[in-house]
């Protein structure tokens, strides 16, 4: 886990440094933050919806926007999440489908849970192993941010971040009482998918390092 920080601050170092990059790179964590909003928005239950689902929703909706906003700092163009301005676009628009998708899996299989069920403990995990992710990503991301004096910066979103978490753990305390180990499980799915996307990333950031030296040699 250490080596894993290391070499993920190793890349914000890369990617804050360079406004291109630094725009395609907010605007993923765009992309993907409204993706949860709409994935939570397709849970809700139209009756049955508490006031934790609508805050989360409306939370990550605004991280969205937020982080949309951030480009604007940097001078950069990204009018939409077209692959052409995302970073790594394919595993950035996969990652939490692909997830939620492992979590109803698991879900069928190993508690054999069926229906609306399924959704919930799904969001329940999903949302968990995500929101330990963020709390890291975040983070790092911020000390990068802080160092390189950037005019960017996503401490309001950490502290919300941070309040998932929690409210996410209390619930999961009364889903299940093996809820740690479902929980475990599904961490590590996530943390397959996101060695994937940071690999995904810095060939993409290599590959366009490369093009610009070829570029100025040619």
């Amino acid at each position: 886990m250490h080596d894993m920080k290391y070499y993920f601050k190793e890349q914000m170092e890369i990617i804050v440094s360079d406004p291109e990059l630094h725009a395609k790179w907010l605007n993923s964590l765009s992309m993907m933050e409204n993706t949860g909003a709409r994935k939570i928005s397709r849970y809700e239950d139209p009756v049955h919806t508490d006031i934790i689902v609508l805050k989360h929703a409306a939370e990550e909706a605004r991280h969205a926007y937020y982080l949309k906003k951030q480009i604007e700092k940097l001078n950069i163009k990204c009018p939409d999440y077209s692959f052409k301005y995302l970073l790594a676009p394919m595993q950035s628009y996969q990652y939490l489908r692909k997830l939620d998708a492992a979590a109803c899996r698991y879900l069928k299989e190993k508690l054999g849970l069926t229906g609306r069920a399924v959704d919930h403990g799904a969001y329940l995990l999903v949302t968990y192993a995500i929101e330990v992710r963020a709390d890291e990503l975040y983070g790092v991301y911020q000390e990068v941010l802080t160092a390189q004096k950037s005019k960017v910066n996503v401490k309001s979103i950490i502290v919300e971040e941070e309040g998932h978490l929690a409210e996410m753990t209390k619930m999961l305390e009364t889903f299940h009482p093996e809820w740690q180990k479902l929980a475990s499980d599904i961490r590590n799915v996530e943390s397959a998918l996101f060695k994937d996307w940071l690999a995904a990333i810095k060939k993409e950031v290599g590959a366009l390092a490369m093009a610009r030296i070829t570029g100025a040699y040619a």
